[in-house]
């Protein structure tokens, strides 16, 4: 404790001994309270009890919608509304699959995101195995015609989450390369990490003038056991029932809420979230927990009063299925006044790192965020931040700051997309000490009145 209040101590007369941030707010008595927030998990709870899976253009994200304006309208946020827009949409069928010879089984599947349909009847057709993606794209063309591609891969947990962009091109792209190449299915192992015999779903995407194949993901456990019959070197045959349909153009929608500031003049903090989840579990990983953070975080900054700059809260709707409401928003907001964008979508556990991308003039700011986020245990990374997935169009449309705390991974690919992505799976003092993390930061940038106008992208 001794210790603690030393660091705490030290860092409060930093604060007060730099002149060229002003502060409405101690944000290290804001850092404090956010520890004991309930704010977060609240919303949170209620989102996955009382709307569950809310997937993309569905009935299902329209009630996430409303419940989502009358709960910002209850914390106290202004300017509450739903943004609409439409989109295609995409919708699960039935899914099986099963190995015919030579070791009759069933296996978990799961259908990927834009998938084509085996039709109600079903596949059956002689699996290829491909130990890695790379060795797919190396299939000679025409090399799969009438058979069912099966794409494999090593991903393993890793805190920044960087196995993803390893590995996940397996069902990013691998899909439409085995179409290329004449498939008339894939499957791939799932871009996870678990061991639980919960298959990971998500989006792929076909190429222009490619037609969609049927597209599933094994359970990491089911993968393993497929690769081990092919060690075994016989031939392996599959059936695949997969029946998707995408049933055209359906409306979806970005909710906004705003905390306005005092000087509208200095550009506002665009904090995202994502609205939308996958169906098979209840979206409180992926991304009930981000909205939650990014809400309980601005609403501790207002219980301590206006801060100068605005603070515009944006729960971004269909960023699973293709990024749709970050790209609408950024749209129809180009001309806004944006001087910084954060992001919450990695899930629930503790922020491990800050990472700055902000103007020259603006080190000192990064500076005292950096001080303040040490408490916490949180330190200060050498990359450049980029931003999430949902404030990409605003930041290419401005080249706006951006700050990203990023949260530990190692167990979040565990849940990804799958069945057990729920509720129990939050640890609330993790949770906390992610609304202690963002309540820091927007404290201090929302009342500080740097300049942080951003050089023109090269």
């Amino acid at each position: 404790m001794r210790k603690k209040s030393i660091l705490l101590a030290g860092a409060t007369a930093l604060f007060l001994s730099t002149p060229a941030l002003a502060y409405n707010h101690d944000p290290l008595a804001l850092q404090a309270k956010a520890l004991q927030d309930d704010v977060a998990y609240d919303i949170v709870e209620g989102l996955t009890t009382e709307i569950g899976a809310r997937q993309a253009g569905t009935e299902a994200e329209a009630r996430a919608r409303d419940w989502a304006v009358a709960k910002l309208n209850t914390l106290g946020f202004s300017n509450v509304r739903s943004e609409p827009y439409m989109m295609p949409t995409w919708i699960r069928g039935k899914e099986t699959a099963a190995v015919i010879s030579p070791f009759p089984q069933q296996l978990a599947v799961t259908a990927l995101g834009n998938s084509g349909s085996t039709g109600d009847k079903g596949l059956s057709a002689e699996v290829v195995y491909f130990a890695t993606l790379a060795d797919l794209v190396a299939a000679p063309e025409g090399s799969l015609s009438g058979k069912i591609a099966f794409v494999s891969h090593a991903m393993k947990p890793t805190q920044d989450g960087s196995s993803y962009g390893a590995f996940g091109p397996a069902r990013f792209v691998g899909p439409n390369i085995a179409a290329k190449k004449g498939a008339a299915a894939i499957i791939i192992r799932s871009a996870g990490t678990d061991y639980h015999r919960n298959p990971h779903t998500g989006n792929t995407n076909f190429e222009k003038g490619v037609t969609p194949i049927p597209a599933g993901a094994l359970s990491i456990p089911d993968a393993e056991n497929l690769e081990r019959m092919f060690a075994r070197g016989k031939p392996v045959k599959l059936n695949l029932l997969l029946t998707p349909q995408n049933i055209g153009q359906q409306p979806s929608g970005n909710v906004i809420a705003e905390l306005p500031g005092s000087d509208p003049s200095l550009g506002m903090i665009v904090i995202a979230c994502h609205l939308d989840s996958w169906d098979l579990g209840t979206g409180a990983i992926d991304d009930g927990a981000g909205c939650a953070i990014i809400t309980a975080a601005a609403k501790q900054v207002m219980a301590a009063g206006q801060a100068k700059r605005t603070i515009r809260l944006l729960w971004a709707g269909a960023e699973e299925v293709g990024l749709w409401g970050g790209n609408a928003y950024g749209e129809a907001h180009k001309g806004d006044n944006h001087a910084l964008a954060m992001e919450s979508d990695f899930g629930a556990d503790r922020v491990w790192r800050v990472e700055f991308n902000l103007p020259e003039g603006a080190s000192a700011l990064a500076d005292q965020v950096t001080t303040a986020l040490q408490p916490p245990g949180i330190g200060r990374g050498q990359q450049k931040a980029s931003g999430g997935a949902d404030v990409q169009a605003i930041i290419k449309n401005g080249n706006l700051a951006v700050i990203d705390l990023q949260q530990d991974g190692t167990r979040y690919f565990d849940l990804h997309h799958t069945p057990d992505e729920t509720l129990d799976k939050i640890d609330p003092e993790q949770l906390r000490q992610n609304v202690a993390a963002w309540t820091t930061v927007l404290s201090i940038v929302a009342n500080s009145d740097a300049d942080l106008t951003m050089a023109p992208a090269e």
